[in-house]
Formats: structure tokens, sequence, C-alpha cells
């Protein structure tokens, strides 16, 4: 168990949350979004069930929770600009089924572990959600998700653990696919789908 697996987990996991009514996100508001969101990390990881039950769970939780839309585009990066509304679609997709299973089978390394939420704050026209991950066998450290509903719903679209944001490293991962495929987004589509 390390920091690098905990960060995976996070970005497999994952990465947004029930839909809100049309009021504007508030620190509340995230608190509660990533109340949720550890309490369900929590229960899948200390449930007893089966690697391949709680990789199901992880997926559901993926979807419940993460922005995969707003991460899908912020880790294509520039090419996401010059993509199509299909293409966009279909990455969209394959990077959340890739994210779910790349980090799924790691729900056995947390066995006994416990996230908790401490603070939350505003930064700019986001929230900050402080959590503290309690790892056995390790001191606690820092988990930072970052939350917005700039898609429409509170939903979180980043995480930063120990000062490693989970998006940065996803982009430079999916930049070095796609530069592999010389720039082919519909083969790294495709690749994505497969892979896992």
């Amino acid at each position: 168990m390390n920091r690098r697996n905990l960060l995976s987990l996070f970005m497999g996991s994952a990465v947004a949350l029930a839909a809100a009514p049309a009021l504007a996100l508030d620190t509340k508001r995230a608190t509660a979004l990533i109340n949720a969101v550890v309490g369900d990390i929590n229960r899948v990881i200390n449930s007893g069930k089966s690697e391949q039950a709680m990789y199901a769970e992880f997926e559901k939780i993926f979807d419940r929770y993460g922005d995969v839309p707003i991460i899908a585009r912020s880790t294509l990066g520039p090419d996401a600009r010059t993509a199509s509304e299909r293409q966009m679609a279909q990455f969209s997709d394959a990077f959340g089924s890739y994210l779910a299973r790349k980090y799924g089978a790691r729900f056995r390394e947390f066995i006994g572990s416990k996230i908790t939420v401490q603070d939350t704050r505003k930064i700019k026209s986001y929230y900050e959600v402080e959590t503290v991950a309690n790892l056995r066998g390790q001191p606690p450290f820092l988990v930072v998700f970052r939350v917005s509903d700039r898609s429409g719903q509170d939903r979180f679209f980043d995480i930063v653990i120990e000062g490693i944001s989970l998006g940065k490293t996803e982009r430079t991962e999916i930049g070095a696919m796609l530069d592999a495929r010389r720039g082919d987004l519909d083969r790294l589509i495709k690749d994505l789908a497969r892979a896992g």
C-alpha cells in the first residue's frame, strides 16, 4: 500500500454527485458531496466483498460522483478542441471505463482504511474539500477533492494527494498514449476501450 496506489484509486474513483437544485454551489453542498463520496468508498473497501464485486461497486461510484465529461476533456487537453462531438462522446465513455478498470482492481489494497472529511474552502470558481486518508501502517495524509457545478451538477473534477493532481497525472499519461498513436484519437479510443 502506498500513496501512488491511493492516488490511483481516487482517480479511478475515482472522479460527481447527485444533481442539486438550481442553487449555486456552496461550502455546505461541496462538503456534502465529498462526505457522500468518501462514505461510499469507505463502505465498499470495508465490505468484505470479493474483488470482482468491489470492482462493480467502484464503477457505480465513479459514475455517480465523477464528472467524467469534464475530466475527459481536461485530460485530452488541446486535442479536445479539434475532436468532433462524436469523438469526444466516445473518448469520454472509453476514458471513464478505462479509469474504472485501471483503478478498480486496487480496492483490495485499501481494506481496513478510512478517509474522513476535514475542511472545505472556496478557491475562485470551485471548492476544495480536504480529507485525511488513514491507511494501515502509514501516517495519515491529505487528499483534496476539487468540486464544481460547472457541468450543471455538483461534481468533483480533480483530486490532489500531497500536492499531486490526479488530473495532471492522467493528462500526461493519456498525452503520451496519444503521441504513441501519432495523434490518432480514434485509435486511442479503441485502445482505451480494450485496455484494463
